[in-house]
Parts: C-alpha cells; structure tokens; sequence
C-alpha cells in the first residue's frame, strides 16, 4: 500500500471514529423508529390485502344488487303489458255484454232462424261456443300472467333488500378498514419523516472527512448493487401484450374505490376493465369475475399482458397486468396511484 492509500485510509478511519463518538446519542431513537416503522408497515402491507378483499366484496354486492334491480325493472315492464291486456279483454267482454243486452233476441233464436241447414246450424252454435270460451281463457291467461309476474316481482324485491344490505354491510367494512389502512399510513410517514430528521442530524455532525470517504464508499457500493433489471419483453405469443402501452399511460392516476376510468380514478379491477375494453374486449368489474372471464396460465408461463390474480381459486381479492420480468402494472390499495409492482404472493395467471 503506498504513503498516499495509507493516508486516505487513516483519515477514512478517524473520520469513522468521530462518527462512532458523536453516533450513541442517536442511535437508539434511530433503532427505535426503523423497528416501529418495519412494525407499522408490516400492518400496512397486511390491511392492504384486506382493502383488496373489501374492494372486491363490494363491487361484487353491487353488481348483485344491480343485477336484481334490472330483473325487477324487466318483470314491471311484464306486469304492465299484462295489465293492459287484462283491461283490453275487459274492455271487449263488456262491450259484448252491452250488446247482447241491447238486443236481447239475437244468439240462439236467430241462428236457428239463419241456418240452412241442420250442419249449418251445428257449425253456428260451435262458433258462438268457442268464441265466448276463447275470450273467456284470454281473460284467465291474462291474470294468471298477472299474478305470476306479480309474485316474481315480490320474491325479487326481498333479493333486492337483502342485496341492498349486502352492499350497506361491504360499505361498512370497506369505511372501517380504509379508516384504518389511512391510520397506519399517516403513522408510517410521520415515522419517515423523524428518521429522515435524525439521520440528517446524524449527517451535520460528521466532519468533511467522514462525507468524502461516505461519499467514495456509496460510489464503490452503487457500482456493485443487485444490479436488478427488467428483461425485454418479447411481444409475441398468444394473449394482448398491446395493452401494457395502453396501461402505461394510466400510471399515477389516483387509487378510488370503485373507480374505473382516469377522471375516476381506478381501483384494481377497474385499471383492467378500462384498458381491456380499449382493444375490444368487455369485463365485469370485479377481480374473481374476470378470473372467471379468462384462461389460466400458470405463473411461470405468463406472457405480457396476462392477467395476475391474488388470493385462491374461489375468490380473488386483487388483479394486475403482467408486463414481464416479474412485474406488473397495478391499482394496489388507497394512497398509492396506479404504478408498477411485482408478481409476488399472485396464486395464478389468466389470459384473455
């Protein structure tokens, strides 16, 4: 080693050793603050899966709910085409009868006198038969339908109760764990932001020395790092790869419940349906619907543009798009817009 590297190193070293002197101070709320915020975020990541599960459970009530409120809509439209029928033979019975009553003598005694023959007379009475007999099994037709449709509609409104409170009841969840995911995210950058103002007060008191052997230090480190990098992508293959391109530009907007266009915001399901529907192919608003809408693709054979879904085979809480290289681009949970993730704890692909 020469007199010059010698020199560089013992100042390194000194440097190290006023740090060491003036660090103890620090060092335990330092310790302190990174463990209670390893804490916090743990919490976080782990209500963050429960905000996925509330967000499904929600739109799924919803679509319920809507589903049963178009039912209802349908079978009223039935019940007044019915009613009008009913009014209408009605309507034609009375007539009839005011003409009967008007002149009383025309029916029997006048297609006795009518007919020519005994056939011909057979032939009238058969059709004064079938034709009162006919309006009389339009008539019950007509209110047995009534009734029918009047009981589905009963039966359907009780469906629509229940569902309605189903959707009043994710409400509740989704505000109770919202309240708690903001909690913990106001309590983790409130922790961010101590550490940031200790570590920085732990910078002031190093020497000049200290910062340049730091700063030749963290050049040597950042050129041996992970070296971490994104393969490229191969655009070809089966499924719609033309929709990261699509989804790229969607990155940043804002996380909303329920939302589903980018003046709404998007929550997960919603980024999906939007960016899908842009090359022509319709989805549900729900990540387990659209887990049901696509083919499955084990994780290891997913291509760009797949679909990535978490949670099991009978629910799936969450939904990103697979761009390659094992990340994604994703409406994660409230307080992070749309951006890029990982594959990570996803249980299956799916292709479409």
């Amino acid at each position: 080693m020469t007199l010059r590297s010698r020199t560089i190193w013992l100042g390194a070293a000194m440097a190290l050793l006023l740090v060491i002197i003036a660090a103890p101070a620090q060092a335990s709320p330092v310790s302190a603050k990174k463990a209670r915020l390893r804490e916090v975020q743990a919490k976080l990541d782990s209500v963050g899966v429960q905000v996925s599960k509330a967000v499904e459970g929600y739109n799924q009530a919803a679509s319920r709910l809507q589903a049963t409120q178009a039912r209802i809509a349908e079978n009223q439209r039935l019940l007044q085409a019915a009613t009008r029928k009913l009014d209408l033979a009605n309507q034609q019975l009375t007539a009839r009868a005011r003409d009967l009553y008007k002149a009383p003598s025309s029916g029997i005694v006048d297609a006795v006198f009518s007919a020519r023959s005994f056939d011909d007379l057979v032939a009238q009475f058969d059709l004064m038969q079938r034709l009162g007999n006919s309006d009389v099994d339009t008539v019950r037709a007509v209110a047995a339908y009534q009734q029918d449709i009047k009981d589905r509609r009963i039966a359907l409104r009780a469906d629509a109760r229940m569902a309605a409170q189903l959707v009043e009841k994710r409400a509740s969840e989704k505000t109770r764990i919202v309240a708690l995911e903001s909690q913990l995210r106001a309590e983790s950058q409130g922790l961010q932001a101590d550490l940031k103002r200790l570590l920085l007060q732990q910078q002031a008191a190093a020497a000049a020395a200290v910062a340049a052997a730091s700063a030749a230090a963290a050049q040597t480190t950042s050129g041996g790092g992970n070296g971490a990098s994104v393969p490229t992508v191969d655009p070809g293959g089966p499924g719609h790869p033309e929709v990261i391109a699509i989804a790229q530009r969607y990155l940043g907007i804002p996380y909303v419940w329920g939302g589903a266009s980018p003046s709404q915001g998007f929550d997960c399901s919603g980024l999906v349906m939007y960016v899908y529907a842009q090359v022509g192919i319709q989805l549900s608003h729900g990540a387990t619907d659209q887990q049901h809408a696509s083919t499955p693709v084990p994780l290891n054979a997913l291509q760009p543009g797949d679909l990535v879904f978490y949670g099991n085979a009978s629910y799936s809480y969450h939904v990103a798009i697979y761009v390659g290289g094992g990340r994604t681009i994703e409406a994660a949970r409230t307080g992070t817009p749309v951006r890029y993730g990982f594959v990570g704890s996803a249980w299956t692909g799916g292709r479409l």
